[in-house]
């Protein structure tokens, strides 16, 4: 029984004393001098390939090792200037070790076949990483060429994402709550859209969308710029797709992700239903954006924060006790920033610590049961990096669509316990009603942002796209990914969402879609299996990051990603728990 847990997390034991941290400083000036040597090493001829390899991982092991620090900092306090500083200098060390990189991946394409064949045998745990390094090398620019990208992307392409967090963290939106006036945070404005009161939603939801207006040209000078960089590289390495990075980072054939979309889009009716009903127990005659996340039940249920923690240790412990155990101990050992307060980034996230092997969990928590889904979510992340403890750094490099695997069958786990427990009808309706409006954000909502980037390239090809026209592209986006089934739509998305931001990886939403069905597919195999799933599971996970997904799936679920099947009985899933809740509120329409 886990008590007394505190909110905020310890990142002392990684880095004592936080952004003014002196074994912090040193621990960079260590690693730009590795880098520097690195650099000066990989010109000249190389004896030893396989020493000169683990070299390279490990400072990248460094490098992350640091840049997590420095990003718990930052999501942790906003206003931490010197926090922002180390970011930007991480920045430029990881784009002096991409050049590393790119230098060592221009050389392995001048070995001999032969050659390669046998540092392949020599390096076997590694021989599916160093052999996709080398192949998607051959589709590069020149090396001049790619260190030049890379070292202008510092100031540049991520230049425009820091912006962006510079906005977003320097916003704060007027509310009262429970009386009090109160200036919220992005993180905490956005968790009023759960609040039961229409009247409270529709308030939030105006003042929102009036807060993202004002920001609307800077955010929208960020996002021409992160695509017009996107759009000039990919031309000048001879890319016609703008699909073709985001599907190669998620190891992730062009057939598997259409036809994701076709099943989704062939199954949207019973979610439309949903929706509609929604409206419907909420008086209304169509939901509005605003709605989305309101609770189609009254429930007095809330959970304090050791009892969401204890919830999600306990049910953890059914399929896997090594999962339960190990959450044990990041709570006890405080790896969780939950604390709810002003000055928070927005969102929730889990990072990784390689070299220390620890993880760190963020998120905002106010006691719904959304908190507590995104917290064993989040934890679901956590113990997906400790199951990779041991192989070699590269080979934990897993993509974002699989790295969501874990975090959804976590959230899975205990979604399915809560409406196990369920006291009443309603309270299952409430829980029902918001594990469906989990699926619908799949479903509808990563929908829309995906067909958003597809027409923002499109139109962003032919120029800088205006306000008013990024407004109209996510409006049109919105009204198809949910079937115009809404009353009215939040034009200013692309501006609030942080998603499309983010520079480490494009298109950063259909991934979302991919792991939360793949890992229904998880979900059953663990109702299969009993007792045998436990280590089926982590033998899946710690393939994650040195296989295809289609391989991955067909070795440890032996079905064929590229078909209809297996997404049909997924989303199927997802479409059973939608009939329910329309069968249960039946008699419950106004």
């Amino acid at each position: 029984m886990l008590k007394n847990l505190e909110k905020t997390w310890d990142l002392e034991d990684i880095f004592p004393g936080g952004s003014e941290s002196e074994e912090l400083k040193e621990y960079i000036a260590e690693l730009e001098k590795e880098i520097k040597e690195l650099n000066e090493g990989v010109r000249g001829e190389i004896e030893n390939w396989p020493a000169l390899i683990d070299r390279v991982q490990k400072a990248g092991g460094r490098l992350r090792e640091a840049s997590s620090f420095i990003g718990c900092l930052n999501a942790q306090n906003t206003k931490d200037e010197q926090a922002k500083l180390l970011g930007r200098k991480m920045q430029q060390l990881g784009a002096a070790l991409q050049s590393v990189f790119t230098t060592l991946d221009k050389k392995m394409l001048q070995i001999p076949e032969a050659v390669w064949e046998k540092l392949l045998e020599e390096m076997s745990e590694l021989a599916y990483n160093l052999e996709e390094r080398r192949q998607r090398a051959a589709e590069l620019m020149s090396e001049e060429q790619e260190k030049l990208a890379t070292d202008l992307s510092v100031d540049g392409y991520h230049g425009w994402s820091d912006l962006y967090n510079v906005i977003t963290g320097r916003m704060a939106i007027p509310f009262t709550v429970k009386g009090k006036k109160k200036k919220l945070s992005i993180g905490q404005a956005a968790n009023i859209f759960a609040d039961p009161d229409p009247k409270v939603r529709k308030e939030m939801g105006e003042k929102w969308e009036e807060a993202w207006s004002e920001e609307a040209e800077l955010c929208a000078n960020a996002l021409n710029h992160l695509g017009g960089f996107r759009l000039n590289l990919y031309r000048h390495r001879g890319w016609d797709s703008v699909l073709k990075e985001p599907l190669e980072i998620n190891r992730m054939a062009p057939q598997t992700l259409d036809v994701l979309w076709e099943v989704i889009e062939q199954n949207k009716d019973v979610f439309v239903s949903f929706l509609n009903r929604k409206a419907e127990m909420l008086g209304l005659e169509k939901l509005r954006w605003c709605d989305l996340r309101a609770p189609v039940a009254e429930t007095s249920k809330e959970y304090s924060f050791e009892e969401g923690a204890n919830f999600i240790v306990n049910q953890f412990e059914q399929v896997s006790p090594r999962m339960a155990e190990f959450v044990r101990q990041a709570f006890a050992k405080r790896w969780v920033e939950a604390e709810d307060r002003g000055g928070k980034r927005q969102g929730a996230f889990c990072t990784s610590f390689p070299m220390s092997e620890q993880t760190r969990v963020f998120m905002t928590y106010s006691g719904t049961a959304g908190n507590v889904s995104t917290l064993a979510h989040e934890l679901g992340h956590a113990f997906h990096q400790h199951a990779m403890k041991g192989l070699p750094l590269l080979s934990q490099r897993y993509a974002m669509n699989v790295a969501e695997t874990a975090s959804t069958f976590a959230e899975m786990v205990a979604a399915d316990a809560a409406l196990r427990n369920a006291k009443d009808e309603q309270e299952k309706i409430a829980l029902l009603g918001d594990k469906v409006g989990k699926s619908i954000s799949f479903f509808m909502d990563i929908h829309c942002r995906f067909l958003f980037e597809k027409d923002f390239y499109a139109a962003r090809k032919k120029g800088p796209v205006g306000t008013d026209q990024l407004n109209e592209i996510m409006e049109n986006a919105q009204k198809k990914a949910f079937r115009e089934s809404l009353a009215d739509y939040h034009p200013h998305f692309w501006a609030s969402k942080l998603h499309f931001y983010i520079t480490a990886v494009p298109f950063y939403n259909f991934p979302y879609t991919f792991g939360y069905l793949f890992s229904a597919g998880v979900y059953a195999m663990a109702s299969q299996e009993g007792e045998n799933f436990e280590q089926k599971y982590i033998d899946l996970l710690r393939d994650t990051g040195r296989m295809q997904v289609e391989d991955l799936a067909r070795k440890h679920l032996g079905v064929d990603l590229t078909q209809p099947d297996f997404w049909q009985k997924a989303v199927s899933l997802a479409a059973e728990d939608a009939e329910e809740f329309l069968r249960l509120t039946e008699q419950k329409k106004r």
